[in-house]
C-alpha cells in the first residue's frame, strides 16, 4: 500500500535545484499519519484565529506540507466574517526557500455533514524551457495542449491532480494542483449509528407511537 509521502512525491520533480525542497501536491496528501508536533505554519494559525474549525485539519495537512524545507513564508487570507466556520477560505501564500521562491494557494470549502472540498496550488519558476522540464519530471504523464504555449499533465493513478506547464521564456511557469471533494477528517470520531426501537415480544404487536 502506497503511504501519502509516496503518492504526493509522484509529483516532486527528480531532479529539482530551482525548488529547493518544495513540497509537491497530489492526490492522497490528506492520508492520515503519524502523530507530528503541533503546526507551526503561518496559515493554520491564522485560520484559527478567525474561527475556522471544520476544515482545519485539511487546512493544516497541505499547509505543512506546503512550506516544508521553506526558509520563510506569509499568507493572505479571506474568509467570510459572518459565518467564519460555515463559509469558503481562500488564501495565497509566499513561500521564500535559499535560492527560489515560490507561491501557493490553499482552498477549503465545508460541505454537508462535516465533509470539506480543498484544493491546492504550488507555483513556481523553472530555469529551464518547458520541454525540458516534462522530459525530465513528467514522462509517464498524458500530456493535453491547451495553448501553443500551455500544456497540462495527468497521471490516471492520480485523477484529482495535475501539472500545469505555461512557457515564459526564459524560463517555464508550473502549477502543480490537487483537488479533493467530500473530504473528512479520518482521525473525527465515527457518528454513532441510530438505535433501533426494541423488537415487540412474539406474538405481540408492536406499540403504537
Amino acid at each position: 500500500m502506497k503511504t501519502s509521502t509516496q503518492r504526493f512525491a509522484r509529483l516532486l520533480p527528480a531532479v529539482a535545484a530551482w525548488a529547493l525542497a518544495g513540497t509537491a501536491l497530489a492526490q492522497g496528501v490528506l492520508v492520515p499519519q503519524a502523530p507530528a508536533a503541533p503546526p507551526q505554519d503561518t496559515l493554520t494559525r491564522a485560520a484559527t484565529s478567525v474561527g475556522i474549525k471544520r476544515c482545519l485539519p485539511a487546512i493544516t495537512r497541505l499547509a505543512t506540507l506546503t512550506v516544508q524545507g521553506s526558509r520563510g513564508h506569509d499568507v493572505l487570507l479571506d474568509w467570510d466574517r459572518k459565518r467564519p466556520d460555515e463559509g469558503p477560505m481562500f488564501s495565497l501564500v509566499g513561500i521564500q526557500y535559499p535560492n527560489a521562491g515560490v507561491a501557493a494557494s490553499i482552498t477549503a470549502i465545508p460541505g454537508d455533514s462535516g465533509s470539506c472540498t480543498v484544493s491546492a496550488e504550488r507555483i513556481s519558476v523553472a530555469p529551464f524551457t518547458c520541454a525540458s522540464v516534462a522530459e525530465q519530471e513528467l514522462k509517464n504523464y498524458k500530456m493535453t495542449r491547451l495553448l501553443p504555449i500551455y500544456a497540462v499533465y495527468t497521471d490516471d493513478k492520480e485523477p484529482t491532480s495535475s501539472v500545469s506547464l505555461i512557457d515564459s521564456p526564459p524560463g517555464c511557469l508550473v502549477i502543480r494542483r490537487y483537488v479533493e471533494y467530500g473530504w473528512r477528517d479520518p482521525s473525527a470520531p465515527a457518528a454513532a449509528p441510530a438505535s433501533a426501537a426494541p423488537a415487540a415480544p412474539a406474538g405481540q404487536a408492536p406499540k403504537r407511537r
